[in-house]
């Protein structure tokens, strides 16, 4: 099954480029969420975290 789908594959022209498309897409997606992680406020931090334990329902979003 497996060596049928190479062989398919290899018959694509172009091909090659898909990934190395989704390698970068990959690393670029995770180095900004690095990014975020690291330059994200510490009080919004502390805010967004202490939202499940909320135990006041708020009329304004329904």
């Amino acid at each position: 099954m497996l060596k049928f789908v190479k062989n398919h594959m290899e018959s694509i022209a172009g091909i090659e480029i898909y990934p190395i498309i989704s390698l970068l897409i990959f690393f670029i997606f995770f180095v900004a969420l690095f990014l975020w992680v690291f330059t994200a406020k510490k009080d919004y931090i502390k805010t967004v975290s202490n939202i499940p334990l909320d135990n006041q329902q708020n009329d304004d979003i329904l």
